[in-house]
């Protein structure tokens, strides 16, 4: 432990050195080789014009991928995508655009950005990073974004401190459905195949949705523009679970004609550890494959995508115990019920997920200001969970359910120098099946599910420094349902006296139930942008969000099989409306960047799972988890800084705290993220390789602001029964981690660029537990964990 201190020193030691930049250079002729002045050059968010010379500059590019726009009038404008890992020239020779001349429109084009939102991205080396773990993991790059996590590869992002329904995940611009609903479900789709995530903080994205109460992340695959053919392929080996990953793709890109994008990811691993023991039955599995093929006419494009995703999830055995006795020990004192020999089988209790996701796409640019795009969305989702049973059921899943989701969605876009308007309508159907092969009472019944909304979302720029975004959105959703339900349990819940109308039936103990809830909701989004001088801006935003209850949150009675808990909805909830305010001032520049973001969202008839108890079934004890509504307060910062000190080093600054109140009960909200702080130093040598040296430091704080949910339960001790105190409440003890990573690119191979990387998480092998993981209570985190990563571009 004497290499803490020390590591600790040369962190802060090397935090007076700096960070190196790339520039971006040619010259822009026509056919003939003539110079063009005044071509418009354009690379991530900085622009250039060329000089009488045709030549053009562009300074302080960073890293990585970015796709260039080179424009000029009366010719076909450039766009293409450079990788940028040092000072590039690119010449261009732009080509006469016959159709562009007999339209030529003179304007001044305003350059005041049009959306008042707080937005974070994700580059592709980053995503890269994360190549062999989740999404969710990769998320935890933005400030203000946690996880929750059920084990060590169900991994969900928490944004502001929401998650599940409240966070829609947009994946190639389709709403993921996938029961996303539980807590424990991660969600159905393989990072490899994002070439940009984007983090929108509230429910401004009216596009996607009027109830993204905690925010929306976006997916795009990477797309490429121009006529190219390459690919990538990366390969992953991990200590910690004695397995790995691959993931490769092709592209071919084309400015008019046909283009496509193919990918294919598998991945293995066995049993997880924790630095004292084996995290028994925690090993995963995946096999993912997405495509498109895309047609690109003179002002139109057809694409056709297809993805398939395939996951088996071991869950921790120790999450399942036998009886009242075993799951207060577990508990109380903080050790694994269950521990084997690593292996890389997959035992019950474990999950088995498949997702396939169809759309066809039709975009039809319809003059040079304005576009429409109609899509038709596809997508099956299997879930299969499998409990400890015995004798012939032994290998049958206690858990059987089939999501179809269809959707269809039109929006129209314009846009000018100074307006920016938005207007779409979308449909959707979906229907479960819970199988009756199981066994068992489904934990979600049958259900029908018909949605509809419309929006409108207008921009207006009234100077190049100050902008207006106004949007409102009008959702119904009905939800029709076929439920048996327990007889004693229906009584137990009061449910005899308010929903007598919806039985239909009667089966032995069981009555067979109807229950229908329609809703209309309204929601919308007002927000201002306004930039100080060349680096300062100032967004504020208001928006009003609604969500309605989930089928989880309505019918789940029973076991969740994955979580070893037995989940209550509630019939009774109504839907929950979120007004938040966000704030976010920011400031660009070339050595120093942050950015600073307050919020405050008050949500009425808030929803939220929380223990009541435990029970014991034929099955084992479990503990039993109640849906409830409440009214709530959010109050929250988020900041984040990019410090670059010197041509080889840079500091990166992150911290996030929210508190969550319940106001009608008065105390903490339960499972509300910690006060989090990281720490990156990195150092970049571009004359070595283009070496990448990086030390990042998690501190994790105890969460001091929680419910008390613990409970009295009777535990067996010689052979008599004794009231013991069951404490499910008090959080863990603050952690901090340190991380490694670095890579360093080679020219192994002829037409290969090569990077090699090796990183350490969780260096000293730390013991902690996180409050956001549900099964804290069962078992540690992981300990230390290698992985070598090769990385072949060509």
């Amino acid at each position: 432990m004497r290499t803490q201190p020390f590591l600790v020193l040369c962190f802060l030691v090397v935090c007076h050195f700096g960070f190196s930049q790339n520039k971006l250079s040619g010259k822009v002729t026509n056919e003939k080789q003539q110079p063009l002045n005044g071509a418009h050059i354009h690379a991530g968010d900085k622009s250039a014009a060329s000089n009488p010379m045709g030549e053009y500059e562009i300074r302080n590019l960073p890293d990585g991928n970015q796709k260039i726009f080179i424009s000029y009038v009366g010719y076909k404008t450039l766009d293409t995508l450079v990788n940028i890992n040092d000072n590039v020239v690119l010449n261009v020779m732009l080509k006469p655009d016959i159709t562009a001349l007999k339209e030529v429109v003179i304007r001044e084009k305003g350059n005041a950005p049009k959306t008042t939102a707080s937005e974070q991205k994700i580059k592709s080396e980053t995503i890269e990073r994360y190549s062999n773990q989740t999404l969710g993991d990769a998320l935890k790059e933005v400030a203000g974004v946690s996880i929750l996590k059920t084990g060590s590869t169900i991994v969900k992002p928490v944004i502001n401190g929401l998650h599940s329904s409240r966070v829609p995940i947009i994946n190639n611009n389709v709403r993921l459905e996938d029961q996303q609903w539980g807590a424990e479900h991660a969600p159905n789709m393989d990072i490899n195949s994002a070439g940009k995530i984007t983090v929108i903080k509230g429910a401004s994205s009216l596009q996607y949705g009027g109830d993204a109460v905690g925010g929306i992340v976006i997916i795009e695959p990477l797309s490429v523009k121009k006529d190219t053919l390459f690919g990538k392929t990366i390969v992953n080996m991990v200590s910690n679970g004695r397995g790995g990953s691959i993931t490769s793709s092709l592209h071919k890109g084309n400015s008019k004609g046909w283009a496509w994008n193919v990918l294919g990811t598998f991945k293995y691993l066995g049993d997880r550890e924790a630095p004292d023991y084996v995290l028994s039955n925690t090993g995963n599995r995946e096999s993912n494959f997405s495509g498109d093929l895309k047609y690109i006419g003179d002002d139109y494009s057809i694409t056709g995508f297809y993805s398939f995703y395939k996951a088996q999830i071991g869950i921790l055995r120790a999450s399942h115990i036998g009886n009242s006795t075993d799951l207060v020990n577990s508990i109380n004192n903080q050790a694994p019920a269950y521990i084997a020999d690593f292996t890389y089988t997959l035992n019950a209790p474990r999950q088995e997920v498949e997702h396939h996701l169809a759309k066809i796409n039709f975009h039809k640019k319809l003059d040079p200001n304005s576009q429409l795009e109609v899509q038709y969305a596809y997508q099956f989702n299997n879930r299969l969970e499998y409990d400890l049973r015995r004798g012939d059921n032994a290998n049958k899943a206690a858990l059987d359910l089939d999501l179809t989701t269809h959707a269809l969605q039109a929006d129209w876009k314009r846009e000018t120098d100074n307006w920016q308007t938005k207007i779409g309508v979308n449909a959707a159907y979906q229907t479960n099946y819970a199988s009756p092969a199981t066994g068992i009472r489904p934990l979600i019944p049958n259900y029908d599910k018909y949605d509809a909304g419309a929006y409108a979302v207008v921009s207006h720029s009234f100077s190049d420094d100050f902008t207006l975004e106004g949007g409102l959105r009008y959702d119904y959703s009905r939800v029709e349902a076929t439920k048996f339900y327990l007889k004693s349990r229906w009584e137990e819940r009061g449910y005899n006296n308010d929903f007598q109308n919806i039985i239909v039936g009667e089966e032995g103990n069981q009555w067979l139930t109807k229950p229908t809830f329609s809703f209309h909701n309204v929601s919308g989004s007002i927000g201002a942008r306004k930039e100080f001088g060349d680096h300062w801006s100032w967004l504020n935003n208001i928006s009003l969000a609604t969500r309605n209850p989930n089928p989880s949150e309505f019918f789940s009675d029973g076991l969740h099989h994955s979580t070893g808990m037995i989940e209550l909805g509630d019939l009774r909830l109504k839907k929950e409306k979120a007004l938040k305010f966000s704030s976010a001032l920011s400031r660009k520049g070339e050595t120093f960047s942050f950015e600073i973001n307050p919020y405050l969202n008050s949500i009425s008839d808030f929803m939220y799972l929380t223990p009541i108890g435990q029970e014991t079934t034929i099955r084992g004890a479990f503990l039993v988890w109640e849906y409830r509504q409440t009214n709530a307060r959010l109050l929250g910062i988020d900041v984040h800084s990019n410090w670059k000190i010197n041509s080889n080093f840079e500091h990166d600054f992150a911290l996030a705290y929210v508190n969550g109140r319940d106001l009608t009960n008065s105390k903490a909200l339960i499972d509300m993220p910690p006060l989090n702080i990281s720490n990156a130093l990195r150092f970049t040598k571009k004359e070595w390789n283009r070496l990448q040296l990086e030390l990042k430091s998690e501190l994790v704080f105890r969460q001091n602001q929680y419910p008390d949910n613990n409970f009295i339960t009777n535990t067996i001790a010689n052979n008599q029964f004794v009231p013991t105190l069951v404490d499910i409440s008090t959080p863990p003890k603050a952690y901090h981690l340190l991380h490694f990573n670095s890579e360093m690119k080679l020219k192994a191979f002829k037409g290969i660029q090569t990077t090699v990387g090796l990183s350490v998480q969780n260096i000293f092998n730390t013991n902690y537990r996180d409050y956001l993981n549900r099964q804290r209570f069962f078992a540690d985190e992981l300990g230390r964990n290698f992985q070598l990563q090769l990385k072949f571009n060509y």
